[in-house]
Formats: C-alpha cells, sequence, structure tokens
C-alpha cells in the first residue's frame, strides 16, 4: 500500500514503463472492458500487453477468477443480463454505422463520433480500427462509468450540502446571481467558484473509487523500498485524501475553502488530490462529469432547498464505488 503522494505520482506517471494496470476480474469486466482495463499499446482495437513472468500469481489470479463465474443464479443472470446488454448496443451500433453509410451525420454524440472516426480510420479494412464487440465494449464502459460516479458524487453533494446549510445557501445564491432561474450556460458554469470548492471538497472527502491498483513488472524502487516484480500496488485515494498531515487538523471535516486558491494550494502535496486518478491514465472524463455535476446541481440549487431526514443513516460503503449503505433519505422544498 503506497500512501506517500510523491510516491504515487511516480506510479501513476508511469514514467519508466514498469508500473502497470492491475489484472481485472472477468466480472469487473462485464460492466466495460474498454479502455480503463487496456495496458499498453492499442493496436488495430486489440491490446498488447506486458506479459507476466510470475506464473504463480497468475495462476492464483486466474483460479479466482474461475470462482467467481461458477454456475451460481447470481453469475448465470449476471451472464444473461451482459447478452441482453450486448444484443441491445449491437442493435443500436448497426442503425448508426447504416446511417453513416448513407450520408446521415452521426457525429453529435460520443458513439457517432467514435463510430466517424473508426470508418476514417480502417477505410474498409476490418483489420484496420475497431471491431464491433470492441466499440459495444467502449459503450459500456462510457455508461456505466459515467452515470455511476456523476451520480454518487452527486448523492454525496446533497448529503453534505444538507448537513451543511450555510454551504448550501452560499451555493444557491452563486447560481442564481449568475443564472436567476434560467438553464445554465456553459461559459457561466466555469465561472462557479462556490460551487467548483464543493464539488471538489467532496470528491476529498468522498471519492467515487476509493483505491487504484497497479502493478510492476519488473523490479522497481520506490519511495527507497525495491519491489520485486509481479507485486501489486495499492493506491489508496481515500486515505490520502483525509491525512491530516496533508490537508491539515480539519482533514476528517467538511470545508471547501481549503480549495479557494484552486486544488495545487488546497494541500501541502500537490498530488493528494486524486478523485480522478493522475499521470497520462488519468480519467479522461473528469471534465464532462464535472460539467455534467455542476449542471445537475445548479438545477436542483435553483429549484429547491434540502435537508437530510432523520431516518438517514451515515454509512459510507464501498462496492466499486463509494456510496451510502443505506440509501440518501433528503427532503426536497420547492423554492
Amino acid at each position: 500500500m503506497i500512501v506517500d503522494p510523491e510516491s504515487v505520482r511516480e506510479v501513476l506517471s508511469n514514467k519508466s514503463g514498469h508500473f502497470g494496470k492491475q489484472l481485472f476480474s472477468r466480472s469487473f469486466k462485464l460492466l466495460g472492458n474498454g479502455v480503463v482495463n487496456h495496458d499498453g499499446h492499442i493496436c488495430r482495437g486489440k491490446i498488447n500487453v506486458v506479459e507476466i513472468t510470475n506464473s504463480r500469481v497468475c495462476a492464483v489470479v486466474t483460479l479466482l477468477n474461475i470462482c467467481r463465474f461458477f454456475p451460481t443464479k447470481n453469475n448465470r443472470r449476471m451472464k444473461e443480463i451482459d447478452r441482453e446488454i450486448h444484443k441491445i448496443l449491437r442493435e443500436v451500433i448497426g442503425k448508426r454505422e447504416k446511417a453513416i453509410k448513407n450520408g446521415e451525420t452521426n457525429d453529435d454524440d460520443l458513439l457517432g463520433i467514435l463510430l466517424e472516426s473508426n470508418m476514417r480510420q480502417s477505410n474498409g479494412n476490418a483489420k484496420l480500427g475497431l471491431t464491433i464487440e470492441d466499440v459495444i465494449e467502449e459503450c459500456k464502459l462510457f455508461y456505466f462509468a459515467g452515470t455511476e460516479t456523476t451520480s454518487v458524487l452527486l448523492t454525496w453533494t446533497l448529503i453534505l450540502l444538507s448537513m451543511h446549510p450555510d454551504w448550501q445557501e452560499r451555493a444557491r445564491q452563486e447560481v442564481l446571481t449568475h443564472f436567476g432561474r434560467s438553464i445554465p450556460d456553459f461559459d457561466s458554469l466555469s465561472r462557479l467558484k462556490i460551487v467548483t470548492m464543493i464539488l471538489y471538497e467532496v470528491l476529498r472527502l468522498y471519492p467515487p473509487i476509493v483505491l487504484l491498483t497497479r502493478r510492476t513488472y519488473k523490479e522497481m524502487e520506490l519511495g527507497g523500498i525495491k519491489y520485486p516484480a509481479g507485486v501489486s500496488l495499492l493506491l489508496p485515494i481515500v486515505f490520502i485524501h483525509h491525512d491530516p498531515n496533508i490537508w491539515g487538523k480539519d482533514a476528517s471535516k467538511f470545508n471547501p475553502e481549503r480549495f479557494a486558491d484552486g486544488i495545487s494550494n488546497a494541500a501541502k502535496h500537490q498530488g493528494a488530490f486524486l478523485p480522478f486518478g493522475g499521470g497520462p491514465r488519468i480519467c479522461i472524463g473528469q471534465n464532462f462529469a464535472l460539467l455534467e455535476a455542476k449542471m445537475a446541481l445548479c438545477t436542483i440549487l435553483q429549484r429547491f432547498s434540502f435537508e437530510l431526514s432523520p431516518s438517514y443513516t451515515h454509512a459510507p460503503y464501498s462496492l466499486i464505488t463509494l456510496h451510502p449503505q443505506h440509501g440518501a433519505q433528503i427532503r426536497l422544498k420547492k423554492l
């Protein structure tokens, strides 16, 4: 477990090329075996990964993956759902490809851009570009990763603003000052300082992904310690985000003011804020996610005030993402 921000930054930057992605289980890949899982050079829709030399570790991981797919009721249902999703996406992609071939423009969303770019790259050669299966996996990944993470971010934001009505009111006044009751526009969203500070602080306290994993592919020295090949490195984002030595004595408290001068000045180490990871494999959807979260939060603040229900129990729980274990019971009052 690597908790020093400088060492974490070294691992994520991967300048040596020997800190690779961890092996993903088959059950995890059901969510979307796309760009987030790839490690190495993607060529013609396929992935060339560095060979793992520690065969004993591979054998254990393979055995665990097999165990995950015993023919239990839950596993059978997971496979059934996966087949349904593939069927739906294959039909959608087929219609889009047909429309593109008929000269219709379909580049106004992610799928359209992906398909048109792929067609230009492959130029009719099936061996170039992505396969239909590759496109399906990227669609699954962008959907599940994009909706789940932004959803839990907004959930924790509403919870914390319910706990801190003073910050809720400050955010509302900023939103009303910029937009009134109108639909927020892109340029003004980027100028929302208080809302941005709040979202950053929520991401610090309750990052959707609580840890990242990497793997050494050769003997590496990190923080004065030598690690052999085949070592799994855990990068505990949530621990780093709550470290009082980095964030101060109030590290466990909700204080958006710490981000008043931006991310780089919020902590003692510039690399200590990692809700989207870091290095060349930093989340490619971070800007969109923050924009989406700002839009949704502004819309809510314009129309409602909110508070926690007495039935709410604060119990952060990590299952792929960090979410309230017993739900978020919130009372809304129309303004």
